[in-house]
């Protein structure tokens, strides 16, 4: 393995590694536009100069191997001399955007003019080369011809990982446009990824643009919901409002990127229908309850035995663990269910046709997803059903069966079809309002931590599960997710050994079942 010294600390890097790469493993920042982990090499940009020792010039760190013995001087004389260059000829003819501009707080021209250069413009405002600005070029995109700092990261993106190729590079010298290719519109599953990897405010997103000011935002780190695949995504929110979900890398998982859908989904987690108290069914309608008197309710009805519970693969693998322990209390029989709608978009890159977050989570556990669950519902014994994240009338077109259920307890996030049949109805919130995880297709576990609070009386799911199992009189108590995981992962094998510390940001693979 080469060693490499970079601004007079020592490193060694595998064979091949850049030196952009080795700056970055000694936490070194090397300054870049074009250049981006997860596309082809394109060193246009200039920015990433640095000088090397024995090299007559400076190079570009993006595209230059580590060597044995290599010395590299990212802050020499030398190099600021060439970064400020490379910052006045980018700015040359961008526009003085910033007070306005929706990337501002998150923009690497912004950033880097102030880090690195911060000298005066010699070029008067008149004499900019206009270009077009604000130019819709798909559902989610805008485009600003004026801000464009032409990195070309965009197209690789469109050639290398989309293989769609909607954007290129028009005109020549100052006149270089970046615009849509004749005819085509950003309208691919990706399309709002050129957005994320744009460094400046050519490309904003069109859900997203003037709705707030990053610096406002708070992040936390989650795992998508929307499909199987469990692309890692951070969520951006602000007093309990979810602006925005922007992907997070993981190379066993998403790489860089997330599907339009799973980016979009957010807004589902925050609609109107919302579930913000508990319901029991009066004579003649529901009528708010709180948690105590409708947990009380439930667990005096499950006691009396003749129980079916039915949890779906939207669930966290924390929320299934404690319904199979209710289920062991009263002598229930439990049944998974992972509905996806017929003919659901699905490809061979990151979208799933299987639609839940959690369907091999489900398996781990020892439940079949779609197992038996017609026949549960329609058995004759059946005295009290309890659907949770199961909508079942919606799903399966259940509702007749429903009707003919002696007692129903539904607990879920939004007053759906199902709980027109209930008898009480518990709110819970989404992985957004919780700690928890999900197990992904290709059985690797993946922690999410919550955004937000759930709103009004809703609770996290593994805690009104909790509450319910204290209800019953069951001993053991859990104070948090992670002791509900802890308990799940010392008693099923795949996950042994496991914990929320061990999961870390990337998550683990669970051991293959035997």
């Amino acid at each position: 393995m080469p060693t490499v010294e970079i601004d007079g600390r020592r490193i060694a890097v595998e064979d091949g590694t850049t030196v952009i790469r080795a700056a970055e493993r000694l936490g070194i920042e090397v300054p870049h536009y074009c250049w981006h982990p997860g596309l082809s090499i394109a060193g246009n940009c200039r920015m990433c100069l640095v000088e090397i020792e024995k090299m007559p010039k400076l190079q570009i760190a993006c595209n230059t191997r580590v060597t044995d013995g290599m010395v590299v001087h990212t802050t020499s004389e030398k190099t600021k001399t060439a970064q400020k260059a490379v910052l006045e000829f980018l700015l040359i003819n961008h526009p003085i955007d910033c007070p306005v501009c929706d990337q501002a707080g998150e923009c690497k021209l912004q950033e880097y003019y102030m880090d690195y250069d911060r000298q005066r413009s010699r070029v008067p405002l008149p004499a900019k080369v206009r270009k077009r600005k604000a130019k819709p070029i798909g559902p989610l995109v805008i485009l600003d011809q004026e801000r464009c700092v032409l990195c070309s990261r965009c197209v690789r993106f469109l050639d290398e990982v989309t293989h769609t190729s909607e954007l290129a590079f028009y005109q020549r010298g100052d006149h270089v446009e970046l615009d849509l290719a004749p005819g085509r519109t950003l309208d691919n599953p990706y399309s709002a990824n050129v957005v994320d990897i744009c460094p400046v405010g050519a490309l904003t997103n069109r859900d997203f643009r003037f709705r707030a000011r990053v610096w406002y935002l708070e992040r936390s780190e989650s795992v998508c919901g929307a499909c199987a695949n469990g692309c890692n995504m951070e969520i951006y929110q602000r007093e309990g409002t979810i602006y925005r979900f922007q992907p997070r890398e993981n190379d066993a998982v998403n790489q860089y990127w997330m599907c339009d859908a799973g980016r979009m989904s957010y807004r589902a987690l925050q609609g109107e229908g919302r579930l913000l108290q508990s319901l029991v069914r009066g004579e003649e309608e529901f009528a708010p309850a709180t948690w105590e008197s409708a947990l009380g309710a439930v667990a005096a009805r499950l006691g009396e035995g003749g129980v079916g519970i039915v949890v779906s693969a939207q669930a966290p693998n924390e929320e299934v663990y404690l319904l199979r322990r209710i289920g062991a209390a009263v002598s229930a029989r439990v049944a998974g269910i992972s509905w996806s709608p017929p003919g659901a978009f699905h490809d061979d890159f990151l979208v799933k046709a299987d639609k839940n977050p959690n369907t091999q989570g489900l398996r781990l556990q020892g439940l079949t997803p779609d197992g038996a669950v017609d026949q549960l519902v329609a058995a004759a014994d059946l005295r009290t059903l309890v659907l949770h994240r199961a909508d079942l009338a919606a799903w399966r077109g259940a509702g007749a069966a429903l009707e003919r259920v002696p007692y129903l307890v539904v607990l879920d996030t939004d007053l759906r079809e199902t709980a027109e049949y209930a008898n009480v109805v518990l709110p819970i919130g989404t992985y957004a309002e919780s700690d928890g995880t999900f197990t992904n297709h290709a059985g690797r576990v993946q922690r999410f931590r919550p955004a937000v609070k759930p709103p009004g009386g809703a609770r996290p799911g593994w805690e009104a599960l909790g509450a319910l199992l204290a209800a019953l009189g069951v001993e053991t108590r859990f104070d948090s997710a992670e002791a509900v995981f802890a308990a799940l992962a010392a008693e099923c094998p795949p996950l042994a050994g496991m914990s929320y510390a061990t999961l870390a940001t990337l998550g683990q693979p669970a051991a293959e079942p035997r």
